[in-house]
């Protein structure tokens, strides 16, 4: 057995945030180590050259004898269940009361100075999270935006010492290690089926994402999804819908023969005026608005945003229009919310059919609900990847759908098929690991395809 020194913190896991984590401690002169269950984690010798003095544990962490460490912290990739640190569940720190086991969110509230935006939800974290930061930018205040997308969050303290708020989107394996976020407002946006390899069942993944809402302020929930809502009041609640709203709710209402963003009576936008496309984007726009009132945002400022903002790469990405057809990326959509959310949010603005191109590793995910919308909406399914033919089962009876062996193939096969008025879709609901090395591979490849396209068209 390797002991951990008595008053030394473990760090587990040498990832992007298992590193940011290490920098931290090292800014503040606290003494750890570091495991790793991998017997050659990647970027490992960089972290040995960068941090000579601090010591490496890789393989089991059953090899540790934990009986006199300060704190475990680990990565949002580590799971709390790990074999050996089952011991640690219930577990608290003599000083301070909190939990032995935390994660790298833990640290950031004890060290942040400022109010803290928080996101989370199956779909669309990056979206309004990225939204609600160009706001807040908009409106000069100093802003760092980062957590789940982008930069993490422990890093931003440095980046941006003078930060007057932060806006974190945040994962469910980063709540479940969180005792108490205290988040000025925090967004709940939906809830699908993910990631159950890791929480167990819809119980723990649901259990997990409502730790968002712990000491929060303010929160912010889908008035059509009850499973967002909290199960201990707040001090404050608003809610978003795509219909007209109730009381003071935020939502959509016809004004002038025009569909609005409203807030209760208040007409805010014209639905038309957001520059992200589709239903599922004004709902999301909707979302940033609701948590940029509660912060004092200016709603002209807001507005602006909404009106200038494209969205994120591979998240609804308008690629290209050739030949009156547009050419939507979201390769992003890695699960059927996801992709389903994309099909209702755009299907109903279409002059023309919807074609989607899915497939890749579907996770044992249930590809039925996907079915209802695209009889709707839908011209074709081109299916590609591992799970083609458990798509293909899914969707049986309800539009043509056509296998294919890979995006290439797929994107032939939706020229061939394409009027225009119609709408290509990349959104798998399926991760890309077995024909691409993630997602923004998979994004690339297409949008490249569809730009040699309307160049060759132009």
């Amino acid at each position: 057995m390797v002991k951990v020194p008595k008053g030394t913190t473990l760090v587990v896991g040498l990832g992007v945030s298992g590193r940011a984590i290490c920098r931290h401690f090292g800014r503040l002169d606290v003494p750890y180590m570091v495991a790793d269950t991998r017997e050659v984690p990647p970027g490992l010798d960089d972290f040995r050259v960068a941090h000579p003095d601090i010591s490496v544990h890789l393989g089991p962490l059953t090899e540790l004898d934990l009986s006199e460490v300060e704190e475990v912290v680990v990565s949002p990739g580590v799971a709390p269940h790990t074999p050996g640190l089952e011991a640690l569940a219930g577990r608290t720190r003599e000083a301070t009361g909190e939990p032995l086991l935390v994660g790298e969110m833990a640290l950031f509230v004890r060290a942040a100075r400022a109010p803290i935006a928080a996101i989370t939800g199956s779909n669309a974290k990056s979206t309004v999270t990225s939204l609600l930061g160009e706001m807040a930018r908009e409106a000069g205040r100093r802003v760092a935006v980062g957590g789940n997308l982008g930069t993490p969050a422990l890093d931003l303290l440095a980046d941006v010492p003078d930060a007057e708020l932060f806006v974190l989107e945040l994962s469910s394996f980063q709540l479940e290690t969180t005792p108490r976020l205290g988040a000025e407002t925090a967004a709940f946006l939906n809830f699908s089926e993910d990631h159950l390899d890791r929480h167990g069942d819809m119980a723990g993944y649901r259990a997990a994402k409502l730790g968002i809402f712990r000491g929060a302020r303010h929160g912010v929930v889908n008035a059509e999804d009850p499973l967002t809502w909290p199960e201990v009041p707040l001090p404050a609640l608003d809610r978003f819908t795509t219909r007209v709203p109730e009381d003071n709710d935020w939502g959509i209402a016809r004004r002038g023969g025009r569909d609005w963003l409203v807030h209760g009576d208040e007409p805010l936008l014209p639905a038309a005026e957001v520059c992200l496309l589709g239903r599922h984007n004004q709902v999301n726009a909707l979302a940033a608005l609701a948590m940029g009132h509660r912060l004092n945002l200016p709603l002209t400022a807001m507005v602006e945003v909404l009106r200038r903002f494209p969205g994120l790469p591979h998240r609804g990405e308008l690629v290209a229009e050739v030949e009156g057809v547009r050419w939507i990326n979201d390769s992003k959509g890695t699960n059927v919310g996801a992709t389903l959310a994309a099909i209702e949010g755009l299907g109903p603005t279409l002059e023309g059919r919807l074609i989607l191109l899915a497939g890749g590793v579907g996770k044992g995910a249930d590809f039925h609900p996907l079915a209802a919308p695209l009889a709707r909406y839908g011209r074709e399914a081109i299916l590609f990847g591992r799970d083609a033919g458990r798509l293909e089962y899914a969707l049986r009876g309800r539009l043509p759908a056509t296998r294919v062996e890979d995006l290439q193939a797929a994107l032939e096969r939706a020229i061939e098929i394409a009027a225009p008025g119609d709408c290509v879709l990349l959104s798998p609901a399926c991760a890309s690991l077995d024909q691409f090395i993630d997602y923004q591979a998979r994004g690339d490849a297409f949008r490249q395809a569809v730009k040699r396209l309307a160049g060759e068209a132009a």
